[in-house]
């Protein structure tokens, strides 16, 4: 077989032969080779053509005389063109001459100078973690699929916190943007889950934090974050700008725990939750059975975290409201309405990712669901149940109020009061509905009276509000009536009182 190719296989087993003092002839028959090029292995004269291969060209070079005259003096200037921008490039200034079929050529030369003479690439250096020692935080989103919340697509982030050595994770639904508040209270929560805190917590450069804030406000919360790390012994690090990078130990793993999330989903057969707090269970499910099977890891870090400090840090934002005689408090573009009795008073708000908390002094008066409004739009908060036993003595005062509108709880209400409206005449129209609303507060009956409303309008029958006040009153004093009080033996007690204490009269 002078002059065929010799395959690595059948040199490895003319080899292996002779290594086994086998005769050169008995070898080269076992690897299908002749005699002669079995010789040629052994004394290493032998070249493979499909090993070396041929340095010689078997086709006219199609970028011969503007490859190194033209092409490389672009790439050298401007590294980060395109095979297809040369490509165009070409054809534009030499028209007919370089046809679609050259790019596959142009592509393998410029992946060829890029990685024998192209610019220096950034490297990364893995880093080698130790237990206790960093924490990290970041935001993420679920870009490839659209939850909803009882029906509403529901927007938002995700705070995921980790640990680097035993990649421990925590997730937190983040009904706002990425914030200082959002970060201290997920932080904390983690931590209070985790039993302890690392010596370290890293973060980007919190610059959707900075967003539209003044020097003075990104002072304020560089301070704050400082403060809150300092209460729990970590030193507070952050990445450079727009370097995310450099915050691996938790960026990559954001795809790992999605992907659960997403399998997660595809069981559960829905992205749709009746609340906000459901939803936050399905995720910790989800990130829990992620967290079980890292648990040695996790173990040998937890006893390497630091205590937890007796008290939390602040993880809100405070400021002060005036409720207005409309019984309203305006809190960053949002109109909220509060109880009545609270009118004049000076409330102190704490201002939370998802939440407001008001205080009166030091005395807590009321929680109401922060709203953000998108833009520049103002946005309503409104409950009628704060202001409607005083719309009730003016019913009139409805047709016309600016929170008109807002004060229809959902969309039943708003079909109802569009229904009467269109029916009755409008001081009838505004009592009856002002009415039903007081009647929804007092009784605390709004669903159940808006399908009964419904329901008599659907059947084409008058809706009589005293009938109604009456209908509803009756059942109330009937659930109670239902209450059944068992009254136990006073003896009985005697149980709870030690046998020596009662002088053996009961025993």
């Amino acid at each position: 077989m002078p002059g065929s190719w010799i395959t690595e296989q059948q040199a490895e087993i003319y080899m292996k032969s002779r290594k086994k003092a086998q005769k050169q002839i008995t070898a080269a028959a076992k690897a299908g080779i002749s005699e002669r090029s079995g010789r040629s292995i052994e004394s290493g004269s032998r070249s493979d053509p499909k090993v070396t291969g041929h340095v010689w060209r078997t086709r006219i070079d199609p970028l011969e005389g503007v490859w190194q005259t033209l092409l490389i003096p672009l790439l050298e200037q401007h590294p980060k063109l395109q095979a297809i921008t040369l490509l165009e490039h070409l054809q534009n200034n030499h028209f007919g001459e370089y046809p679609d079929n050259v790019l596959r050529t142009l592509q393998r030369r410029v992946k060829q100078w890029r990685a024998l003479q192209g610019p220096d690439k950034e490297v990364m250096f893995r880093q080698e973690h130790s237990a206790g020692q960093q924490g990290l935080s970041d935001f993420t989103r679920l870009k490839s699929i659209t939850i909803t919340v009882a029906g509403i697509e529901f927007k938002h982030l995700l705070y995921h916190f980790r640990l680097a050595f035993s990649h421990w994770s925590y997730l937190k639904i983040i009904e706002g943007g990425e914030s200082f508040t959002a970060l201290a209270e997920g932080l904390q929560e983690a931590l209070q889950r985790l039993g302890g805190s690392p010596y370290e917590h890293r973060t980007d450069s919190l610059s959707a934090a900075f967003k539209n804030l003044s020097k003075e406000a990104q002072d304020d919360i560089n301070a704050r974050y400082d403060a809150l790390c300092k209460q729990y012994s970590m030193l507070a690090t952050r990445n450079n700008r727009g370097l995310g990078h450099e915050n691996g130990s938790v960026e990559s793993p954001h795809g790992h725990l999605k992907r659960r999330i997403e399998q997660a989903f595809l069981l559960r057969g829905s992205y749709d939750f009746v609340d906000v707090e459901q939803y936050q269970l399905f995720i910790d499910a989800v990130v829990m059975e992620h967290n079980r099977r890292n648990a040695k890891a996790i173990n040998q870090e937890r006893s390497a975290l630091q205590a937890l400090p007796q008290h939390k840090a602040v993880d809100y934002t405070q400021i002060s409201a005036v409720v207005s005689s409309s019984s309203t408090i305006d809190v960053r573009r949002v109109t909220y309405t509060v109880p009545s009795h609270l009118q004049g008073e000076v409330l102190q708000v704490r201002l939370y990712d998802n939440r407001l908390l008001c205080y009166l002094g030091h005395i807590f008066v009321i929680e109401l669901k922060r709203l953000r409004p998108e833009g520049n739009a103002r946005g309503r908060v409104v409950d009628y149940r704060h202001v409607i036993h005083s719309l009730v003595k003016k019913p009139q005062a409805f047709r016309h109020c600016v929170l008109r509108d807002d004060l229809l709880p959902n969309k039943e209400y708003r079909t109802i009061w569009k229904t009467l409206d269109g029916q009755l005449a409008p001081k009838e129209a505004c009592k009856l509905m002002v009415g039903l609303l007081h009647l929804a507060a007092k009784q605390d009956c709004e669903k159940d009276l808006a399908q009964r409303v419904q329901a008599l309008l659907n059947a084409g029958k008058a809706i009589v509000l005293s009938q109604l006040q009456q209908e509803y009153t009756k059942q109330i004093l009937n659930d109670a009536q239902k209450i059944e009080v068992i009254q136990h033996h006073l003896v009985d007690y005697n149980a709870f009182i030690p046998t020596q204490a009662l002088g053996g009269i009961y025993a």
